[in-house]
């Protein structure tokens, strides 16, 4: 017979670009980045902020969205978007990602409503994952949005000062 108090629930967070990290119980907040278990701590202060406390450094967290498996969420005024998988859940996407159709265009699309203060690229650029695209005012704040692939800029759907709503298609990219 099992004892209860023993089990490891293990859980993955992936980030839009497949970067993974393993959470084990999170009861007890630990994160396994490249194979190396890190503490966490998640604390609130008097005025009910929270914050995460990662090798000693504090970082203010706010959850905007969640649907599902699916959060959006804001770590000292950056939003990152991810989603929480069981490992079974998460091995099943991966097959079926790979058996699946595959798409050629990746879409950037927005992750909250704003205004679209500036866009770095121009279609037909070449662009490498992690380099800015553009930045999105949200919520008065300033949001770089980043490729999350390597590939060329196919089609740009905005202009500067565009309003943008939450998943609107604003570049659409080419994989390389």
């Amino acid at each position: 017979m099992r004892d209860r108090n023993k089990k490891k629930d293990k859980y993955i967070a992936c980030t839009p670009n497949n970067k993974k990290f393993e959470i084990v119980n999170p009861l007890e907040p630990k994160v396994k980045i490249k194979g190396k278990k890190h503490d966490l701590k998640i604390v609130e202060d008097e005025k009910g902020f929270s914050y995460i406390v990662f090798k000693n450094k504090k970082y203010h967290v706010e959850i905007l969205e969640k649907s599902q498996n699916k959060y959006i969420v804001m770590i000292n005024g950056v939003w990152h978007s991810f989603s929480i998988e069981t490992p079974i859940s998460y091995k099943r996407r991966k097959t079926l990602s790979k058996n699946g159709s595959v798409s050629k265009v990746e879409n950037v699309m927005a992750p909250m409503p704003g205004k679209v203060l500036d866009i770095m690229v121009e279609e037909n650029s070449d662009i490498k994952e992690g380099e800015p695209i553009l930045i999105l005012e949200a919520m008065k704040m300033q949001n770089e949005i980043v490729a999350n692939v390597n590939g060329r800029i196919k089609k740009i759907n905005i202009k500067n000062n565009d309003s943008v709503i939450k998943d609107e298609v604003m570049i659409e990219i080419e994989k390389a």
